[in-house]
């Protein structure tokens, strides 16, 4: 049994906690730590729903198995997809050139919602079963601290009578409190998914000189395995959101699943990522996002043919400052909320249908059109009616006037 040495960084034991649970490894042990950490504490186990599959099933039974006195669970996937996944795709955010954020833009959604239960029942506490090591634990308590600082926040992985530090640990501690978990020594990938990825993490996949393993994919089959057959999908936009798929209207949870399916098997989304961690270390994982990867080729084919040039280069230096932010867990701050009327305006011509291209792993958009194009026919041919060539000539001359000055006086 750990010390009970002092309490938590912020100030007195806390009377009750809403901790984020999820029901994996991690949060299951954490719950029964915490009753001994904090005794007389009440536990308040939180779990979002947002597209995680069967990982819900029996969460409330499996909660007050490892110790919660109540359970709460929400479902927020239609919020999840409309109002951060949907705002992130027509920001176009992509972290590192891989990385689609799909973790990273759940945590904020589950965070708000743990204050907002907090208030509800009347708990000064808010927890997390973060690492350490990892950049979940900023994204959670960034959330916390933008929505209420005045709550407690506990974080087991940070107080130093926290001796659960491996899986390994965990999963010792997990058998000798019979406490139900799906983790064994020898299955020990760390998982997080929902609607818009999965990642994974963890056995041959922490070394960058192996190669991860198909066993290791659940969204999507293997390359190998994928149709020899390519498929095409159309995706309707409207001012930047999905709205369509072959012509039949979806809403936006209905859109993102029906895609992932079909992503996944034509294994579309998969990407073996080594990533830089905003505490500092790098980490390898695996993401599957054959939806989310589908939207991205549509919606950025159908933004090269409606943003006007400076707008559409603007935007994609935001884009990569947006894509820190979301990763570094800073979707309440001022910087991401203005960059995101930025990007909704830029959107409000961002509308059309795009065909997508599936196969062996690609999805390529080969065909577009909106009734907001800057494509002209005419001008892009080789044909030169209606165009005057001789304006070119002064063109160059005046733009190229700087380059010529330093070159006769410089060099």
């Amino acid at each position: 049994m750990p010390k009970r040495r002092r309490a938590n960084q912020n100030g007195d034991n806390p009377r009750k906690i809403v901790l984020a649970y999820s029901g994996g490894l991690d949060t299951s042990v954490i719950l029964p730590w915490l009753k001994q950490r904090y005794p007389g504490v009440e536990l308040v186990a939180f779990a979002a729903e947002l597209g995680q599959g069967d990982e819900l099933k029996d969460i409330e039974r499996k909660a007050l198995a490892s110790g919660a006195d109540r359970v709460v669970v929400k479902d927020l996937r239609k919020e999840f997809a409309r109002d951060y996944c949907f705002p992130m795709l027509r920001a176009h955010a992509i972290y590192e050139h891989d990385y689609l954020l799909g973790t990273s833009i759940a945590r904020p959604l589950i965070a708000k919602y743990q204050v907002a239960v907090a208030h509800q029942l009347k708990a000064d506490a808010v927890g997390h079963g973060a690492t350490g090591k990892g950049n979940d634990q900023v994204r959670f308590e960034l959330t916390y601290m933008a929505l209420d600082p005045q709550l407690k926040i506990i974080s087991p992985w940070k107080d130093p009578d926290f001796e659960l530090i491996s899986r390994e640990a965990a999963i010792v501690f997990a058998k000798k409190h019979n406490i139900p978990i799906d983790q064994t020594k020898k299955k020990i990938y760390s998982r997080d998914r929902n609607l818009w990825h999965i990642s994974h993490e963890g056995a041959e996949i922490e070394d960058p000189a192996n190669e991860p393993l198909d066993r290791c994919l659940v969204m999507s089959v293997p390359v190998a395995s994928a149709p020899n057959k390519p498929a095409r999908v159309r995706i309707g936009f409207d001012k930047g959101n999905p709205v369509s798929i072959n012509g039949k209207r979806l809403a936006p949870v209905r859109l993102i699943e029906a895609l992932n399916k079909i992503g996944g098997r034509h294994a579309v989304g998969q990407t073996v990522l080594v990533e830089n961690r905003l505490v500092g270390m790098k980490s390898r994982g695996v993401y599957e996002t054959p939806g989310g990867t589908i939207l991205y080729e549509a919606h950025k084919a159908l933004e090269q043919l409606c943003l006007e040039r400076d707008l559409y280069h603007a935007k994609q230096q935001l884009a990569l400052r947006y894509a820190e932010l979301v990763y570094y867990g800073q979707w309440f701050h001022p910087l991401r909320e203005a960059i995101q009327a930025f990007m909704d305006h830029a959107n409000q011509v961002v509308t059309g249908s795009v065909t997508v291209k599936l196969y062996k792993g690609r999805a390529q958009a080969v065909a577009a059109k909106s009734p907001k194009s800057l494509y002209d026919t005419g001008l892009a041919s080789f044909a030169m009616e209606g165009y005057d060539v001789t304006a070119a000539r002064g063109f160059i001359d005046l733009f190229g006037l700087p380059m010529k000055v330093q070159a006769l006086k410089q060099k």
